[in-house]
């Protein structure tokens, strides 16, 4: 006898169809799957076997074979047990194969029946919405499917629910989509003294989606301010929303609908901050998509850790080749940097001695390379303040407010264009909507002259020149806007 379940296979965020084929057959009694499994896989036909114990029902002594189609694409994941397990009780008469035809069936099994959470539903349910087929999955993964309005949500607590729900004893409670409140954070940025124009770099960084590199000695505020910086952004919009919680479906750390905040330590390896591994898993990069990546203490990252970011910050997607896996994933991040002026982290400080300057500060400086550097949009220096300066300073609320109205200015500008901020502008969108007047472009040509600005550089200097502009609310770019984007620029070049 045959039977034939619907499954997905993951490959980075998206799903291939894979079809679990179930064959049982008289014979020397045997439990044998084959189609590239993994030791997970492989080992799910114990977890099968216990589990239909533990209900009273008894796998029959016959050879049974299962096959995962296509047999040369590789299976990983404990996924695959409820679809095997369903294929059993289709041959054994307890459901019939026109229950499950119209669904794609994922879940792990647990001994005593219990159906357990796995990875990768939401990306699996927008593939049933495609191939207009409902999903089946465990009762914790419910309100995830629920995202995507498919055919038909069955969220199963234990095994026996699909059984008593097909033979109409008693029904599956529907999924409820219950939407998580946003989780903002409870500091603000009025709790750092001082720092006017890091703030407003901040602001502006914020307002136009820019990559931003703090510098400052120990201690002035470069982690506070990283760390508020999230609370400038805008809401999630739908799709950042849906692609953010994919992510967070395939890796298992739940962002709710909050943008992510990604805060490496220095010690991570290539794979860790880009993907890769046995599995070509996510790596930092793709977990802070659609949100904020910081890195603390900048220089001390392995040289080759940070090169390896050039990439993804151009391309804004990340490719990662292996032997037996070639998967791409969305890399749409803001890079937050912070380091000390050299070693020591006193360069340039009225207060204290750097006993090596300036060799200290050019030593430091050089192991970040010159290529990264200049995909930084804004470099802004934090000096040491004293806690007695009584300016008013203006709270998270107020600056994301000015932050959102220069959002929806280019939200309207870009509508239809697949672009979402100005740091995404390139080629005709910024010849059209960043170039500055007269003024402006004799200032521009001036500098770039003197400080052999590069021309990815001269492209990101009009970027932000067009979000200093939106936060003004001036439809054109000036030459004060200029001026101040080359204040932000310019320092990364001395």
């Amino acid at each position: 006898m045959l039977a034939n379940v619907n499954t997905v296979a993951l490959r980075g965020i998206n799903t291939v169809s894979v079809d679990a084929q179930i064959h049982m057959v008289n014979g020397i009694p045997a439990f044998n799957i084959v189609g590239l499994p993994d030791k997970t896989v492989a080992e799910s036909k114990e977890r099968i076997r216990a589990a239909l114990n533990s209900i009273n029902l008894m796998i029959p002594p016959k050879r049974i074979t299962v096959n995962l189609a296509p047999a040369d694409l590789l299976k990983e994941g404990s996924h695959y047990d409820l679809a095997i397990a369903m294929g059993i009780l289709i041959i054994m008469n307890i459901i019939t194969i026109e229950n499950i035809n119209s669904y794609i069936v994922m879940g792990e099994l647990a001994l005593d029946g219990r159906v357990m959470k796995v990875s990768g539903v939401l990306p699996a349910t927008i593939h049933a919405k495609q191939m207009d087929k409902g999903v089946i999955c465990p009762r914790e993964n419910g309100a995830e499917a629920a995202w995507i309005k498919c055919n038909s949500i069955l969220a199963l607590d234990k095994l026996t629910d699909i059984i008593q729900h097909f033979k109409g004893e008693r029904s599956i409670q529907p999924v409820v989509l219950s939407v998580p409140k946003e989780r903002r954070s409870i500091e603000d940025i009025k709790d750092i003294h001082g720092h006017v124009v890091a703030k407003r770099a901040a602001e502006i960084a914020a307002a136009g989606g820019h990559n931003l590199l703090l510098v400052g000695s120990p201690g002035t505020g470069k982690s506070m301010l990283a760390k508020r910086f999230i609370g400038l952004l805008p809401d999630l919009n739908e799709k950042e929303l849906i692609d953010v919680n994919i992510i967070s479906s395939i890796t298992g750390i739940d962002n709710g609908i909050t943008r992510p905040f990604r805060e490496p330590h220095h010690s991570c390896s290539i794979p860790a901050i880009i993907g890769g591994g046995k599995n070509a898993r996510p790596g930092e990069v793709t977990m802070a998509h659609n949100g904020v990546l910081f890195l603390d203490e900048l220089p001390e990252f392995p040289r080759s850790v940070l090169d390896s970011l050039r990439q993804p910050l151009e391309n804004r997607h990340v490719t990662i080749a292996r032997a037996n896996a070639h998967i791409t994933y969305p890399a749409n991040f803001q890079l937050i940097a912070a380091m000390n002026p050299c070693r020591c982290g006193y360069l340039n400080d009225p207060n204290r001695v750097c006993h090596r300057a300036p060799r200290c500060g050019a030593d430091y400086r050089n192991k970040i390379s010159g290529p990264l550097l200049d995909r930084i949009d804004i470099c802004v220096e934090m000096p040491n303040v004293s806690i007695e300066i009584s300016v008013e300073r203006e709270s998270t609320a107020t600056i994301r407010e000015r932050v959102i109205r220069a959002r929806t200015l280019q939200l309207a500008r870009y509508e239809n264009l697949n672009v979402s901020c100005n740091a995404e502008i390139s080629g005709d969108l910024l010849n059209e909507f960043a170039q500055p007047d007269q003024a402006g472009l004799e200032l521009l040509k001036h500098v770039l002259k003197e400080n052999h600005i590069s021309n990815r550089g001269y492209t990101r200097v009009l970027r932000v020149a067009r979000t200093i502009a939106d936060l003004a609310q001036n439809k054109k770019v000036t030459r004060a806007h200029i001026a101040e984007t080359l204040n932000y620029r310019v320092r990364l070049y001395k």
